[in-house]
């Protein structure tokens, strides 16, 4: 379970440093700002990616995200109580598969319509949140025995 928690973190903590790069106006892997937005943001007529404030709040979260499961499988010590740790993944866990199921829903679609957003949450961003959420129930819940 170990090397899950650093999968996990791992990859949330480089999901978190490419949107503080965004947020320093970085354009990768697009080759401009309109690109980019319609490949990460996807809403309706999007011309601009969002605020350098709004990425760098992403990536905060996503490196404290990061950092729960080694901290429920002790990597890292932390104060926090075992209830505490338990229940910030259980609510780490229905975010994220929150986030990849709605990526298949009607709603989803109409509100985030641009390509290539579209076909990159349904293929990738979507599928990843899920394998990302199914990691901490796996981690929280002692299974992938």
């Amino acid at each position: 379970m170990t090397t899950l928690a650093w999968l996990l973190a791992l990859t949330l903590w480089t999901i978190a440093v490419i949107h503080a790069y965004w947020g320093l106006g970085g354009v990768w892997p697009a080759a401009d700002e309109i690109s980019l937005a319609r490949a990460v943001v996807g809403a309706r007529g999007v011309r601009r990616m969002p605020s350098p404030v709004a990425c760098a709040v992403v990536a905060v979260v996503l490196l404290a995200a990061g950092a729960w499961p080694l901290m429920l499988q002790n990597v890292w010590p932390t104060p926090l109580p075992p209830w505490l740790l338990g229940w910030g993944g259980g609510v780490i866990a229905a975010i994220l598969l929150a986030r990849g199921i709605v990526a298949n829903t009607a709603p989803w679609r109409r509100l985030t319509p641009e390509l290539p957003f579209a076909t990159l949450d349904r293929r990738i961003f979507g599928p990843l949140c899920i394998a990302l959420g199914l990691g901490f129930v796996a981690l929280l819940t002692g299974g992938l025995y």
